[in-house]
């Protein structure tokens, strides 16, 4: 008996094939998010062995509070009481229903025809022959499509692949590293580098920028990059340009491969959190039903791997001797590292406010929209200042205040990280991430902020930004909370919601509405 043949025949009993409930959310329609960037540009940290310790002190601007309390920073404890050792058995989820009859859709301005495609889960070329359209780059604004119905074919995969907090920069991530692993296996990444927006970056810094940017875990990024071009084993890959198998000369290289698959794993695991996939359209034009089954984790996977291959490649890929086999050699049992539920039931945001002083107007420029690309939940809002600086795109002299307690784990290239649970750790409990803060007077990692204290001032910095303005999302064990979902944010008492668009959006408190709107105007002017 062969090595992959034992492999492959303990992971048949250690992956057992069950059904996860997952809460249900409102739908997330994938699409480009322009105020935050497609690759990510933040700089990656060293990793934290027993916790980070507190070394910034309060400034002369900060005023002292009498609910000062002291910082618990300590290893992460408790965690092993949640793991678990094969998927979790729960009934098979209702899965929306795939539309039956014919549709019609006006192109809007920006729209591609393999976007709209993406949209409606059918393929392009179906697309093409229900308008009798031979050229997909002749589309006008106003035309009216004709949206067939996607035909699903009778196979799927109910095979459990990875668990959840494998797919999230979880707390299963803490305790792992990254470098060690990469230098032990000696393949083409321990011994890589690549300037990445003007810096040059190690193979491993730029595994991890992704990983934290993205929120994604790295051991599904490595064993990726494994499976799809033998990076991590091999000195000598035959496919150096591009390693995830991503053939686009926009993507070339590490950098742009991770952060193209990192985001596509994310658009699978958020649409099956939001139950708003139940099919999913391959490469060969296929479309294949979504087994109940599944988890989103593994979810993320099977859509990954649709974006790249036909029905063949998909099937093996996906099965038990695809990336399970890859997954297992290099890290074990993937349910060995398992927290569920990752996210509770029941879970209650901690006291949070907006993210300006109180006194001050700004204007609500953003409902719902992804937290870091357009691949994750829609995570996010948007708010911009009142003094004029956002039209120019200029840094504001006015401040962007913490929204609640925490630690400061991250600041670099426009983005803030705050955790709010005091453990030094991004991948635990609560965590904020305030984008676009400029770098001059901009609060350092290793600093504790209170509520209402000074972050840093609104700008256009860190990523694609038309206008001054500050992005706010929040993660709860590296899982992106959709601002539209069951657990929206309260502000002060304002509550966000959306209406299925991306960007549009209330603000709610009481019998007070206020729309996100993407300019200044008295009906999208809040005042804290």
């Amino acid at each position: 008996m062969s090595f992959r043949t034992l492999i492959t025949a303990f992971i048949l009993s250690s992956l057992l094939i069950s059904c996860a409930s997952q809460e249900e959310m409102p739908p997330v329609f994938p699409t480009y998010d322009p105020f935050l960037p497609v690759d990510g540009t933040l700089q990656p940290i060293s990793p934290v062995s027993n916790g980070p310790t507190l070394t910034g002190q309060p400034t002369a601007t900060r005023q002292p509070t009498p609910t000062r309390v002291p910082v618990n920073i300590s290893p992460l404890i408790g965690i092993q009481d949640q793991i678990i050792l094969s998927p979790t058995p729960n009934p098979a989820r209702i899965l929306p229903t795939p539309r039956q009859d014919v549709d019609e859709y006006v192109v809007q301005p920006g729209d591609t025809l393999g976007g709209i495609a993406q949209r409606y889960g059918i393929s392009l070329q179906s697309l093409l022959d229900a308008n009798n359209i031979t050229d997909a780059n002749l589309l006008e604004v106003g035309m009216v499509l004709v949206i067939p119905a996607p035909n699903p074919i009778s196979i799927s995969s109910a095979l459990k692949i990875i668990p959840d907090a494998e797919l999230v920069y979880s707390p299963s991530s803490i305790y792992f590293d990254t470098a060690e692993f990469v230098a032990g296996q000696n393949g083409y990444l321990a011994d890589y580098t690549q300037d990445v927006n003007g810096t040059l970056l190690s193979g491993v810094e730029i595994v991890m920028l992704v990983a934290e940017n993205y929120s994604v875990n790295p051991r599904i990024l490595l064993a990726l990059l494994e499976y799809q071009s033998g990076w991590v084993t091999n000195p000598l890959p035959a496919n150096v340009d591009y390693p995830m198998g991503f053939i686009d000369e926009n993507r070339y290289g590490l950098y742009r491969q991770l952060t193209w698959a990192a985001n596509t794993l994310n658009r699978g695991y958020y649409l099956w959190r939001a139950n708003a996939i139940s099919t999913m359209v391959l490469t060969d034009g296929q479309v294949i039903p979504v087994d109940p089954t599944i988890n989103a984790g593994t979810a993320a996977v099977q859509y990954f791997f649709s974006q790249l291959d036909g029905l063949e490649a998909w099937e093996k890929d996906v099965n038990e001797t695809g990336l399970a086999v890859t997954y297992f050699v290099f890290f074990g049992n993937p349910f060995s590292y398992a927290i569920e539920p990752l996210v509770p039931d029941g879970l209650t945001q901690p006291l949070m406010s907006l993210p300006f002083g109180v006194g001050d107007s700004w204007y609500f420029t953003g409902g719902p929209h992804g937290g870091w690309d357009s691949g994750s939940a829609w995570a996010a809002l948007d708010f911009a200042p009142s003094d004029g600086s956002a039209g120019a795109c200029l840094i504001s002299p006015t401040w962007v205040t913490a929204m609640a307690d925490g630690y400061i784990v991250r600041a670099s290239e426009g983005a803030v990280v705050q955790d709010l649970d005091n453990d030094g750790y991004e991948q635990t409990g609560w965590v904020i991430l305030y984008m676009h803060v400029a770098a001059e007077e901009r609060v350092q990692p290793g600093e504790y902020l209170f509520a209402n204290e000074r972050v840093g001032h609104p700008s256009c910095e860190g990523g694609v930004s038309n206008a001054t303005h500050v992005h706010v999302a929040r993660k709860y064990n590296g899982e992106w909370i959709a601002a539209d979902g069951t657990l929206p944010f309260n502000l002060d008492g304002w509550v966000s919601s959306g209406d299925g668009y991306e960007y549009n959006g209330f603000l709610t408190r009481g019998s007070l509405t206020i729309e996100a709107w993407d300019s200044a105007n008295d009906f999208n002017l809040i005042t804290r």
